[in-house]
């Protein structure tokens, strides 16, 4: 009986639209990220504006260049080849440009708020609790549609491209929605459910799987069709493939905590991570190899296809960064690697390499597929790919220079056990030459990507005046398909146990097994979705169930109204950028700046602040060391007045009517951190202005008497001091003063209750 053919199109107009956002938000976001590294090379470049300060553009950058770029990149990439490898057309329309139109709308709504400071200060998950919502919203509109699309396909067996999109799906999910659980206070505001340690697991956990499924896992699927296209060849190996994927699906996700080595995270946790994390770069490098072999018997078109010559760096760089990532996740490496610009080399070297090349050969292989026209200049496409290698080598080599250079000079001692490099700022401006040469290399990447969109925007100027929309016709899925039968057993092995086990072996390694994994798209989701919430269950249960993982300290109290208020200042203008709170149990450190950090210093911290990079020095014990409130003032006023060399901008609006202290927001952000454990009674939180603004006249006038202890200050200049009691600026100072004193309280005195037992 013949099978019956099914007519079918393809929807390019939702490709079109996701290509373009690519290339818009990608420019934009490599321009906010040209501008923050000027601003830390030359400071005055943050103009003095709150809203353009480098601690509320890093996150914008990050943001931008992860979710807007890369992520518009995924759903172009995802939306053509899925339909063609599925011979289907996307399972719903509507639901497409809800999917475009709600993307976009969230990338417009983070550009907004981060620079207003509205933010949740957990790394790549800085967005606040409305925008979410959203993106969980637009995020299972994306799942449904792909995977309606996979039910009602016409291709049996599913590619593997296809594999690694189900495993971004699932992944992410679960990734945000745990990730992003906290208590609202406020539109603007919300507070994380975690505190302290089990929040600094959760996010690394996030942070981490979120590189490995949302910039490793779609890209690898991405090159498992674009590439192969591109070249003519068929994938190397299928089996190379099977074994990485699910490798990959399993052990990624285990491997967060080897970012929180010599913290105050358990060490059995960071060990773990550490394991899993090398044993990783083996499906890593195979997935690489799987990639360049597909290009055997084709090296001579790398020659020529400047599209080729994207993909092979793009793969190249792959390779190098999932070997670079197990290395540092050894603590040795790690030990000197972390806080440094040798994580931000890392991490832009798998950016700009493996994402941005990739994205940028897919785009010039669909241009003249989606624009029906030949591209306009493939001799421009070359020009781009070699100024956008320099600019990737003249990027990261100073950066990974300037990252090892910090790392020794923090822990460098002279002839005598000191410090050698004791002031902070040494270390800062050894790195500036650095930071210029990285600002060229990015500039030149920025040419590239520009060059990039004139190209393919004269492409698309080329297109008909109506696209031609080809029909296909392919036979509907039999309901009575079935494999193709196992071979039999050879005669010669018969009822010998030995002989059949070891045919058993051989025929599951044929992987005959995942050819009818590939046909049950339910069952395979449900696979990915158990090795994925199986590996983080193993990790996440016992930070979180056993409490003496997170011993508490006896004289660490809640903060007061008004530190309360000066940690959400800080958190607002993006201090955890550069500034880190945990001090490692390192001999350099413990020297530089005290008592090394105990897990029980933070279980009243919604979120945490411990930070991921130092450019300059780690707060944890700034109110021991560095108690004076008036060299605050002045610090964050004009910091070089106050710190020759210092690349700290200027926070002086905190002490203008800009910065008047939101006194109601501090009873909502209380009332949310008492939903979340923090002992607060209800006579603390209807007082909690009037303490505030008791708290904060003191301090004010502190500091007055420390400006003017002999009175001889004028009318206007004391009126400043005093003013200052009314500004946030007053309320982030407490904070700054709190942090790291809680360790020297004398015991609070047992209550009657406690002294009888």
């Amino acid at each position: 009986m013949q099978e019956r053919l099914e007519r079918y199109t393809f929807d390019d107009a939702i490709v079109r639209k996701f290509f373009w956002a690519t290339v818009l938000w990608g420019i934009v976001g490599m321009l906010v990220g040209l501008t923050v590294a000027t601003q830390l090379a030359a400071p005055e470049m943050n103009l003095g504006k709150s809203w353009f300060s480098f601690g509320r553009l890093r996150p914008l950058h990050t943001n931008a260049i992860i979710f807007a770029f890369a992520g518009n990149a995924i759903f172009t990439g995802v939306y053509y080849s899925t339909q063609r490898l599925l011979k289907a057309r996307m399972f719903s329309s509507a639901l497409s440009q809800f999917h475009f139109w709600g993307w976009q709308l969230i990338i417009v709504a983070a550009a907004i708020t981060l620079p207003l400071g509205i933010t949740q200060s957990k790394e790549y998950a800085e967005l606040e609790w409305p925008i979410d919502i959203m993106i969980a919203l637009v995020w299972v509109a994306f799942g449904v549609n792909l995977f309606g699309t996979i039910a009602k396909r016409r291709e049996r067996h599913i590619y593997v491209a296809i594999w690694f999109y189900i495993a971004t799906v699932i992944a992410i999910a679960v990734l945000h929605i745990f990730n992003n659980l906290a208590v609202p206070a406020g539109l603007t505001k919300s507070y994380s459910i975690y505190a302290g340690v089990q929040d600094a697991f959760m996010q690394w956990w996030y942070g981490h799987n979120a590189v490995a499924f949302f910039l490793t896992t779609p890209f690898l699927g991405l090159m498992y069709y674009f590439m192969p296209k591109a070249a003519d060849r068929p994938v190397f190996s299928y089996r190379l493939s099977i074994i990485h994927f699910w490798t990959l699906v399993f052990i990624y996700i285990w491997a967060g905590p080897h970012h929180l080595h010599y913290t105050a995270l358990p060490q059995w946790a960071s060990t773990l991570g550490m394991l899993f994390s090398v044993i990783l770069w083996m499906p890593s490098w195979g997935g690489m190899i799987n990639g360049l072999l597909t290009l055997r018997g084709a090296w001579h078109k790398v020659a020529e296809d400047p599209i080729l010559k994207f993909f092979v760096v793009a793969v190249t760089f792959y390779g190098m960064s999932t070997f670079e990532g197990p290395m540092l996740a050894l603590k040795s490496v790690n030990k000197l690697s972390h806080y440094t610009d040798w994580t931000i080399a890392h991490v832009h070297a798998g950016g700009l390499g493996w994402v941005g090349f990739m994205t940028f050969g897919m785009l010039y292989w669909l241009a003249p597929r989606l624009f029906q026209a030949p591209l306009r200049s493939r001799k421009l496409a070359e020009v781009h790919f070699w100024i956008g290698t320099l600019g990737i080598l003249l990027y990261i080599v100073p950066i990974y220079v300037a990252g090892i250079t910090q790392g020794l000079m923090w822990f460098a001692f002279d002839d005598d056990g000191a410090l050698k490099y004791g002031d902070f700022v040494q270390t800062t401006t050894k790195l500036m030459p650095f930071y210029w040469a990285r600002i060229l290399g990015g500039a030149l990447y920025l040419t590239g990507a520009l060059l990039m969109a004139w190209n393919l925007l004269a492409t698309w100027r080329k297109r008909p005046k109506k696209y031609e929309i080809p029909e296909y016709e392919a036979p509907a899925l039999s309901a009575n398909y079935e494999d193709a039968p196992l071979p039999p057993p050879p005669l010669e092995v018969g009822d010998a146990p030995v002989l059949k086990s070891a045919f058993k072996i051989q025929r599951f390694a044929m992987l005959t097994w995942h050819r009818r994994w590939e046909r049950l798209p339910l069952f395979f989701s449900i696979m990915v979705a158990v090795a994925v919430v199986s590996a983080s269950l193993f990790e996440i249960l016992p930070t979180f169930l056993l409490k003496s993982n997170v011993p508490t300290i006896a004289t660490v109290t809640p903060y007061t109204p008004l530190e309360l208020r000066g940690r959400d200042i800080y958190i607002e203008n993006g201090c955890y950028n550069c500034h880190s709170q945990m001090i490692r149990p390192i001999w350099a450190e413990t020297t530089r700046y005290g008592e090394y950090s105990k897990p029980g210093e933070f279980i009243y911290n919604h979120p945490f602040q411990w930070g991921s990079r130092r450019i300059g020095p780690d707060l944890a014990r700034e109110g021991v060391s560095n108690p004076s409130g008036l060299w605050h003032v002045n610090h964050f006023i004009d910091p070089p007045s106050v710190k020759a060399g210092s690349i700290m901008p200027s926070y002086a609006w905190l002490a203008t009517d800009e910065g008047l202290i939101d006194w109601a927001q501090i009873e909502r952000s209380m009332r949310a951190m008492r939903t979340l454990g923090v002992p607060y009674s209800e006579d603390d939180i209807t007082n909690a202005v009037k303490h505030a603004e008791a708290q904060a006249k003191a301090i004010s006038a502190a500091i007055l008497l420390e400006a003017d202890p002999n009175g001889l200050l004028d009318a206007d200049e004391r009126k400043f001091y005093l003013d200052l009691q009314n500004k946030e600026l007053m309320s982030l100072i407490a904070y700054i003063q709190r942090l790291g004193t809680d360790l020297g309280k004398p015991l609070p005195e047992p209550s009657s209750e406690e002294a009888a037992k």
